[in-house]
């Protein structure tokens, strides 16, 4: 495989920042898990978010992009299968009692552990499911990843490289984003009113995201 170039390397690495770092349904996704459930949770859904858009990444690579675009019916059960877990999520949260003051310390410590570890997979699942069913991710793969690779070269390789860098890119700066609201809901926890509040909010996000899931333009990825 002939490598890239520096230039049009640096040009890639620049745009990733650029895009992984403006806020939109993945960045917003990742914040409301985060401010809802706690940095840990937040952390995992930046893993299954990862995850979802490296095999995003890996199949735009091998043409299914291609195929979803130009397949209007392909595009269109994509989507809404994604908006309907988008929705499944925000039922769930509504659902969902709020813990009771102290509820943590009850418990013991192999207690925690056994609520803890199926939670964070569960939770790592439902990021990977809601970047993998965003059709609007592939389409922007592939788009993207064609602009740099060396003309007259395989192409496979050099696009599941740079869709890896992009994503390497993504998760540094969601880490960032996750971190800082993670710091912020320590001030919002004190308030009980709050909490009860956040569970509503977070339902609403989910919600709001479904609806551009299901309606914003297909040309917009992150």
């Amino acid at each position: 495989m002939t490598l890239i170039s520096a230039p049009s390397f640096l040009a890639f690495l620049v745009a990733s920042l650029l895009l992984a770092i403006a806020p939109g349904p993945g960045v917003m996704y990742l914040l409301t898990r985060t401010l809802s459930l706690g940095r840990a949770a937040g952390l995992a859904s930046v893993g299954g978010v990862a995850t979802g858009n490296l095999a995003n990444a890996a199949l735009a690579s091998l043409g299914l992009a291609a195929l979803m675009a130009a397949s209007a019916t392909a595009f269109t059960i994509v989507k809404y299968v994604g908006a309907a877990y988008l929705v499944f999520l925000g039922v769930q949260t509504l659902r969902a009692k709020p813990e009771a003051p102290g509820a943590r310390g009850a418990a013991g410590a192999e207690g925690m552990v056994a609520r803890v570890a199926p939670a964070t997979a569960r939770i790592f699942r439902d990021g990977f499911l809601v970047a993998l069913l965003n059709p609007k991710t592939a389409l922007f793969f592939a788009a993207l990843l064609p602009q740099f690779i060396v003309p007259g070269t395989a192409p496979l390789p050099q696009t599941l490289f740079l869709g890896l860098v992009f994503v390497a890119v993504a998760v540094c700066t969601d880490t960032l984003y996750v971190c800082a609201a993670a710091a912020f809901a320590q001030q919002l926890k004190r308030h009980a009113r709050v909490r009860g509040v956040g569970r509503y909010l977070a339902a609403a996000t989910f919600m709001g995201l479904a609806a551009y899931a299901a309606f914003a333009n297909p040309r917009v990825a992150r």
